[in-house]
């Protein structure tokens, strides 16, 4: 449509400021007529489609759409949840057949024998126990100093030297006498009066000796530690560390990895080789995370218990790691 010309627009502005006195009906229409559309170019009416679709009250395609998805996603969640189902069944019956072939039967001989034909063994082995929220608080107690004395019994069994033991609340810790008395029971058990040494140690705390001294067939250490060992020890070597040399004790060029390695291996312990979770999926729960950067992680998955088996298969696992160490 063309715009007025500044004469007509003049002119009409005029006889609109007059009440329409200074030009007639002709005129003015002849006026905006030569402005109008013709009336072939009048804009599209919508379609009949385009006016159902807007003004449609029932929003039923919008309905239809929602309740597909939502059937796709129970059809997705039903074949998932089977498979999850299926899966757990089927290590279950595995990991029960297997406990009934590879049982030790309280006899170190059968455990030395599953694990002679390993390539190695770690020197220093580490698991991770849990206490159940669930569970009254004192036999949740006796359940983890059992757990704790059989797997201690296993490792001297299979020769191992030390075992450090994570519980994250620090009730280990604070039994540390119980344990050490009923690992003392149940390598009584398993070898009879002959029986490896024992000590049972926990950073900043006064080590439990085994009282007769080392032992001629070995000597196992029983290393516990807790979520407090973690992060809270870095955090106080850091700060240690920070005031040293701020006081001129310590160079800031001191300050390395070895220097941190050494402190942290002395304060709290060594880097364990192998770790053993017996959990159905891998959960650290605050492990100390400086001590296992070079450690071989192992989880079973779907297993709901502490058993040998889980203890058999890490060992064989281990054995068959190729520890590349970044190469």
């Amino acid at each position: 449509m063309p715009l007025m010309t500044v004469r007509d627009r003049q002119a009409y502005r005029a006889d609109d400021h007059q009440n329409h006195t200074l030009l007639d009906d002709k005129e003015r229409q002849r006026m905006l007529k030569s402005y109008l559309p013709a009336p072939n170019e009048s804009a599209p009416v919508p379609s009949s489609n385009a006016r159902v679709k807007r003004s449609s009250p029932l929003g039923v395609r919008r309905f239809v759409k929602n309740q597909m998805f939502v059937l796709i996603f129970a059809v997705l969640h039903g074949i998932f949840s089977l498979y999850i189902r299926v899966r757990q069944m089927w290590n279950v019956v595995c990991y029960q057949v297997s406990s009934v072939f590879y049982y030790h039967h309280g006899t170190p001989q059968y455990i030395k024998r599953d694990v002679m034909a390993l390539k190695k063994k770690p020197k220093h082995l580490s698991v991770i126990l849990k206490a159940k929220e669930s569970h009254r608080a004192k036999a949740d107690v006796e359940r983890l100093i059992d757990e704790v004395a059989e797997i201690a019994t296993w490792c001297a069994c299979a020769e191992i030297p030390m075992l450090s033991v994570y519980e994250k609340t620090g009730l280990l810790k604070k039994n540390m006498s119980r344990v050490y008395d009923a690992a003392n029971q149940k390598l009584t058990f398993y070898f009879g009066g002959q029986h490896p040494g024992l000590s049972v140690t926990s950073p900043h705390k006064e080590d439990l000796p085994a009282p007769n001294g080392e032992n001629p067939q070995g000597h196992l250490r029983l290393h516990l530690i807790s979520s407090q060992d973690g992060r809270d020890s870095m955090v106080d070597l850091t700060r240690t560390l920070a005031e040293m040399s701020q006081k001129g004790k310590l160079s800031p060029r001191d300050i390395s990895t070895e220097l941190i390695d050494a402190e942290l291996s002395e304060g709290i312990m060594t880097e364990p080789e192998l770790l053993i979770t017996f959990g159905p999926y891998l959960e650290l729960s605050g492990y100390p995370p400086w001590q296992i950067r070079l450690t071989e992680i192992f989880c079973l998955q779907d297993n709901e218990r502490v058993g040998y088996q889980v203890f058999l298969k890490a060992l064989q696992h281990f054995g068959k790691a190729q520890m590349r160490k970044g190469k």
